[in-house]
């Protein structure tokens, strides 16, 4: 099988390191409920028989601080992989910082599925967060390097496409495998373990294709050419971008730019303290906080403790998991308009118009919660101590699922494409490193504080949560500029030119330009060396 170089079937296939990442976090959110995880992991003391299912048992599960660490733990290990993903990139290639991505994903489900305490499964679990690390810094730069760039936020948005659809399935997967084992009453025993083992394992499969299709993958053409394998740099492009033809006016023109800007960079550095030198910290900066306020969002929380959400209003059993497993459909849904859209409207609008309609979306459940809700001890799980009834607890639901429409159709998709535009070629595998060093370090902040927030201050976490959101919108309109509709390389001189982000706006693309430049030059060209031709002066002098 040879090279595979339809830019759609590339981004599809490194999208799997997005599918994993979407695994792994509904791996948790389907399963952490669960009477059999609850007791399993739970403490022993803590296990009895189910006053209302005889010969059943009952534990309220992990403490909400053992609880966040076994959540976090996934975090902790995706933070250190992105923080030195750049060095294994810059070193050896995009593709291997996936191929050994691949590698930690099936070592950790190994451990996982074979889990036989606590300690066992937090070590799975780092090392399924490693691959995450690698995989969630280097695919948004490997497809933006290598996609075409009228369409390369649509493909590099696929990134956030695939994780909505890994947590979508993955939840349903876990609520299939659910039904395994012994029930009483329709209920989980909490006797068995295969309910948890078999999608730790089954959770396997789609990192053993990744790993087998990478070697037919096209390394990026602009590392290849900061390599100096210009050759192999011009077949690629010409093979991604014109079918072939390295002739195209297109390649050539973008095979230019990529070379004269790593020529005009050959002098400067590429380490990690680069990165904070030059004029780059502004640059960094941004990079950092486009991943930390996606944190900040409050989404991951939602994805990971929704469930705690639903028994706060009361939904439990079944009817919660099918509750839970909606926002997973509206989470893929409606990332669909971002894809389609965002290279045409752009990124700050996206951005704007999504965090200020989260901001609303968390307020409104912050006060639903204080205005309907009441202490509640007696919930049966050692997080929630917060319940609210009647019609508003449908409105709390309501508004979850707003917020999730809202975060989905913005900020989870410009977050992957925006962050790797920023850089120049020289530090872009290491600026995507730092930045989702920053959103792992945020998430394993969040999910070890979330668990003790609802516990101890219950709807006030939607204030704080709501607060972030204010904060990031006032951010995001001073501060990031608009790099929809341009090369990589010019963007470059948005942060040269000073232009404040306010007034920046989307296309303008010099590619164009260069385009006619090129097919001037080869209808001169074409013109000399036919024989008989004269130019118009030779002409006028005979």
């Amino acid at each position: 099988m040879g090279r595979i170089t339809n830019p759609y079937i590339l981004t599809a296939l490194a999208c799997t390191g997005g599918l994993l990442f979407g695994f792994d976090i509904s791996s948790m959110s389907g399963i952490i409920s669960s009477p059999n995880y609850l007791v399993y992991f739970g403490d022993a003391k803590n296990t009895v028989e189910c006053p209302d299912r005889p010969g059943a048992l009952c534990n309220p599960g992990p403490s909400a601080d053992v609880q966040g660490g076994i959540t976090a733990s996934m975090a902790g290990g995706s933070f250190i992989a992105s923080l030195f993903s750049g060095l294994i990139a810059d070193r050896f290639g995009r593709r291997a910082a996936i191929f050994v991505g691949c590698c930690f994903w099936i070592l950790g489900s190994i451990i996982t599925c074979a889990v036989q305490n606590i300690a066992m499964l937090i070590v799975g679990r780092i090392l399924n967060g490693m691959c995450v690390g690698l995989c969630s810094a280097q695919v948004p730069v490997y497809l933006s390097e290598l996609s075409p760039s009228r369409i390369r936020g649509r493909l590099v948005g696929c990134q956030q496409w695939a994780i909505t659809w890994g947590i979508m399935l993955f939840y349903w997967v876990s609520v299939g495998c659910g039904y395994l084992g012994t029930r009483i009453d329709g209920e989980q025993d909490g006797r068995g373990t295969a309910s948890f083992r078999a999608p730790w394992g089954i959770q396997m499969i789609p990192a053993a294709i990744l790993m087998a299709f990478v070697p037919l993958m096209p390394e990026s053409p602009r590392w290849l050419m900061a390599q100096g394998r210009n050759e192999e740099a011009l077949e690629i492009l010409a093979q991604v971008h014109a079918k072939g033809d390295q002739d195209s006016p297109l390649v050539q023109a973008e095979y230019r730019e990529i070379k004269q800007n790593i020529e005009e960079s050959s002098g400067e550095g590429t380490g990690y303290i680069d990165l904070f030198r030059h004029g780059n910290a502004w640059r960094t900066h941004i990079a950092m906080f486009t991943q930390i306020w996606s944190q900040l969002t409050g989404m991951n929380v939602m994805m990971y403790y929704l469930t705690y959400v639903f028994q706060m209003a009361g939904i439990t059993g079944n009817i919660a998991l099918i509750s839970n497993g909606i926002q997973y459909v509206i989470n893929v849904v409606m990332t669909v308009p971002a894809l389609l859209y965002i290279d045409r409207w752009g990124r700050r609008p996206t951005l704007l118009v999504g965090t200020t309609l989260m901001t609303v979306w968390l307020f409104a459940v912050a006060g639903l919660m204080a205005n309907y809700g009441h202490y509640y001890p007696d919930s049966g799980n050692s997080v929630v101590r917060w319940k609210v009834e009647g019609p508003a607890s449908k409105a709390v639901i309501a508004c979850s699922y707003l917020f999730v429409a809202s975060y989905a159709s913005s900020y989870g998709v410009v977050s992957w494409v925006f962050v790797p535009e920023l850089f120049g070629n020289r530090l872009r595998g290491k600026s995507n490193s730092v930045a989702t060093a920053s959103n792992w370090a945020f998430n394993f902040a969040l999910g070890y504080f979330v668990p003790p927030a609802f516990h101890n201050i219950q709807w006030k976490s939607y204030i704080i949560f709501g607060c972030f959101t204010v904060a990031m919108t006032i951010h995001i309109f001073f501060a990031f500029p608009e790099t929809a509709g341009k090369t990589l390389e010019e963007v470059d001189e948005i942060f040269e030119s000073g232009i404040p982000a306010w007034k920046t706006k989307p296309g303008s693309s010099h590619l164009a330009r260069d385009i006619e430049a090129v097919k001037a030059e080869a209808a001169f060209t074409q013109q000399a060396s036919t024989p008989g031709s004269d130019s118009a002066d030779e002409k006028e002098l005979k």
